[in-house]
């Protein structure tokens, strides 16, 4: 039950948690879109017309145009969670994102965080 209210809240409003979770850490908004961008294959306008249809967490991770075929090189913990030993692969997916932004609050480098060689 309480996945199915993270599946069905507004991206719009975990949207500006993250970007505020990165601020706090003097990184930027523009990191956050990139590392969504990354993840989702959303570029900056489709990022911003889920965010204004209001879309939910299942909607925007569903319609989400390439999701990252690297995304299983996520590891780690978040929330007392292994994000690699999620088995719902719309929360593991949930999860992977907020992995990313948290990585990139305790500073990173962005090339890490976008797993690139």
């Amino acid at each position: 039950m309480e996945n199915e209210k993270l599946f069905t809240m507004p991206f719009a409003k975990v949207y500006p948690l993250l970007v505020a979770k990165a601020e706090r850490k003097n990184r930027t908004k523009q990191e956050v879109d990139q590392i969504i961008a990354w993840l989702t294959g959303y570029d900056e306008a489709g990022l911003e017309q889920q965010l204004k249809n209001q879309v939910d967490c299942r909607t925007f991770f569903d319609e989400a145009p390439c999701f990252q075929p690297n995304a299983a090189l996520i590891k780690g913990s978040i929330c007392g969670y292994r994000v690699e030993e999620i088995q719902d692969p719309l929360l593991q997916k949930i999860r992977y994102l907020d992995k990313l932004v948290d990585e990139l609050a305790k500073g990173k480098a962005m090339k890490k965080i976008l797993r690139k060689p």
